[in-house]
């Protein structure tokens, strides 16, 4: 026994050797995974189902905490590993204070409701002739404290701003949680702003006080400005650039610029708070080296420094502050800082410490697509050019000037590859398409953005404060049309978008901690990041497409159709619905009525379905409208279908072979993908006990019946009359 334990002795103390030359080689990079280990265990508690799983992972970031307590407290490993567990351990309870401590009753049902509120938001939609209020309402009205509703912009009286009380009648539903598995879950985000309920009002709209605008009014203000100068989609964009104000982009272009990987411009975020820091320092610069007195007494660019942080907080402040663009301040004043100390300014570690920061103020927004993908885009360019070998390649030479053009152009295109590749898991994940010609674009757009169109807008608003900015807001208009250009080029291109179904969340993870792993080491160990990063891409491309998607309500339903594409059960669907069943099975393009596919007999209330799976044949049957379909015949088709769909509460006798999804079980288990090869069924809903699951509700009165029926005082039909 004593060989056997000295051998092991030794075993163990050669590991943990090892482990310290480790963490001796990559002393520098430690820092680095703070965030990360943070980020684990918010990942944890968003992921985890309940109390005792969020629990467990406090618990086993405490016992790796005193795991680490237990080696030499003198090494490098038995710091990392310490303060790695506390953090994973605080992650998860900091997410889970955040969650609870933002905690506002829910709308328990819909309801047609009239009130008096504060508006607290006013958000122009001009390409939807929609604005959106958000409102606090007064607490006699029993409605949640903040909601959210769109009116038409001819319903709305004028004089609205943040402050205002109004008096209106508005149709308010309880968040939508994700209508497919995968999808976005607006409920999840509701919770964290505080939003329990969301609607359309009608007129009329009554002003009982005016409010004091503050910066709304000048940002509301600025961006009727530009689009009065700029029309169409440019001046939209143009007022994106300044206000962050996205309201009045066509539709379509907007869906150009996703499709084309340029719709990050759109966001006031890193690009734009650094051209506004850039062009502000540049500008201090020039005009205070004219003053020999100052110029001899004063560090200019400090004092540059300073004048471009307030202009990055001001941009930030008129901006409205989104979360995109306060992280973007935030970096970009640790920037500042670290140039004003004499510190290199751009690296690794100020990334990680804007990161940790920002999961400190929020922890939530790390669940979000925003997070991953600026900090996912910064992270991989930053890396990529630290690196050793890059360095060499792209560093300036005194050489001819077409060799210096061409290595500028290199790095930018392999900084576009890189970046495209670094953010395609994500949109993947999230949106379930990503563009494949994005890098080529940004080539272009990003380098005209920043150094043509932004300073053109700025040029044309100072020369607005004499009337001379006409000439100038025309190259601005004409700028952005190229831009809109490229977009719809690309957009438009054979393969320019790759589809996907949901991603399992094991292989997004996967690839997740590859890619990490290869961007935070510097030592050869570096390279195993590619075995989780290859298997997760592999494992997400292998996952099958689902052959029948239902929605949460039960309305709506796409089938699989021989040919590779999604049928749709109701063929009067909105864009919304489709688009969301189109990226439920990763499907580009229009869905089919399903009574048009072969297998398929529709009457206009029930759709009965047989597809093929595998070595079985499948029956499916679906209500489709909101008629009663008789019952003798409703249970006769029950009985020879393998799956029964319907938005109504199915009568007991209805007892398909395998599966029934009717309004009573899908309240239960939400939207539903099914795939019938391996009778594979996956839910929005797993019995999760988030906050958002299982909320608080409030429930306002209901009024008489009569007056319900009769649509008065709150009646649906006089709501919408």
């Amino acid at each position: 026994m004593a060989p056997r334990l000295l051998q092991t002795t030794y075993v163990g103390a050669g590991f943990l050797a090892a482990l310290e030359r480790f963490a001796e080689a990559e002393r520098g990079q430690l820092p680095l995974w703070m965030p990360v280990a943070l980020g684990m265990g918010i990942t944890a508690w968003f992921v985890l189902p309940g109390l005792a799983a969020w629990a467990a992972v406090l618990l086993a970031g405490l016992a790796v905490a005193l795991a680490g307590l237990v080696l030499p407290w003198g090494t490098r490993t038995a710091r990392a590993i310490t303060i790695g567990g506390l953090l994973a351990m605080f992650g998860c309870g900091l997410i889970w204070w955040r969650a609870e401590r933002v905690a506002a009753p829910v709308l328990a049902r819909p309801v047609v409701a009239a009130f008096e509120a504060r508006v607290e938001r006013v958000e122009p939609l001009p390409a939807r002739e929609l604005v959106r209020l958000t409102l606090r309402p007064d607490v006699a009205a029993r409605l949640p404290p903040v909601v959210r509703v769109n009116i038409a912009e001819d319903d709305l009286p004028p004089g609205v701003v943040p402050g205002s009380r109004l008096s209106l009648r508005a149709r308010l539903m309880p968040p939508p949680t994700a209508a497919l598995p995968g999808a976005y879950d607006f409920a999840r985000t509701a919770w964290f702003q505080g939003i329990g309920a969301t609607g359309r009002g009608f007129a009329p709209i009554r002003v009982v006080a005016p409010g004091d605008p503050g910066n709304a009014a000048l940002r509301s203000t600025l961006t009727g400005h530009i689009v009065a100068r700029v029309d169409g989609s440019e001046g939209g964009i143009a007022a994106a650039f300044v206000t962050g104000d996205r309201g009045s982009i066509a539709e379509a272009d907007a869906e150009a610029m996703r499709r084309s990987g340029l719709a990050h411009l759109l966001s006031i975020s890193g690009l734009h708070v650094t051209a506004v820091v850039v062009g502000t320092m540049t500008l201090v610069l020039k005009l205070l080296a004219l003053f020999p007195p100052i110029a001899l007494r004063c560090r200019l660019p400090v004092v540059a420094a300073g004048a471009g942080a307030m202009a990055a907080l001001a941009y930030t402040w008129l901006s409205g502050a989104d979360v995109p663009t306060v992280r973007s301040c935030i970096a970009a004043l640790l920037v500042l800082a670290a140039l004003s100390l004499g510190r290199e300014a751009i690296t690794l570690r100020l990334i990680a410490t804007g990161a940790l920061l920002v999961l400190l103020v929020l922890p939530e927004s790390l669940a979000g697509p925003s997070f991953q993908l600026s900090f996912a885009a910064v992270t991989a360019i930053v890396a990529l050019h630290e690196h050793p070998r890059v360095r060499r390649w792209f560093l300036q030479r005194d050489e001819a000037v077409w060799r210096r053009f061409a290595r500028s152009l290199g790095s930018l295109l392999l900084t576009g590859l890189l970046v495209e590749a670094a953010l395609m898991p994500i949109g993947l994940y999230h949106f379930h398409k990503a563009g494949l010609y994005g890098a080529l674009a940004n080539i272009v757009a990003i380098p005209r953005t920043t150094f043509v169109t932004m300073p053109l807008e700025a040029l044309a608003l100072l020369l607005d404060l004499g009337g001379l900015g006409a000439p100038a807001w025309w190259a601005v208009e004409q700028s952005l049309a190229l831009l809109l250009w490229i977009a719809r080029t690309v957009a438009a291109a054979p393969g320019s978008v790759a589809a996907l179904p949901a991603m399992p969340d094991g292989a997004f993870a996967l690839m997740v901690a590859g890619g990490l792993w290869i961007a935070l080491w510097r030592t050869a160990i570096r390279r195993w990041g590619l075995v989780p990063l290859v298997i997760g891409a592999l494992w997400a491309l292998a996952t099958p497409a689902p052959d029948l998607l239902v929605t949460g309500d039960g309305r709506h339903l796409a089938l699989a159709t021989p040919a590779g594409g999604m049928a749709i059960l109701r063929d009067r669907a909105g864009d919304y619905v489709r688009s969301t069943l189109g990226e439920g099975g990763g499907v580009e393009g229009e869905l089919p009525p399903l009574s048009d596919q072969p297998g398929v007999k529709c009457s206009a209330d029930l759709c009965i379905a047989t597809r093929q799976a595998g070595d079985r044949r499948w029956t499916i049957v679906a209500t489709r409208s909101g008629y009663s379909v008789p019952w003798a015949e409703l249970v006769a088709a029950c009985r020879h279908a393998h799956i029964a769909v319907s938005d109504r509460r199915l009568p007991a006798a209805c007892t398909p072979r395998w599966l029934k999804l009717d309004r009573t079980t899908l309240a239960r288990t939400g939207g539903v993908a099914i795939s019938l090869a391996d009778a594979r069924v996956t839910t929005v809903r797993g019995g999760g006990q988030h906050p958002w699951e299982v909320p608080q509700t409030i429930a306002p009165p209901r009024p008489p019946y009569r007056e319900r029926r009769n649509g008065r005082k709150g009646g649906v039909s006089d709501a919408l009359r």
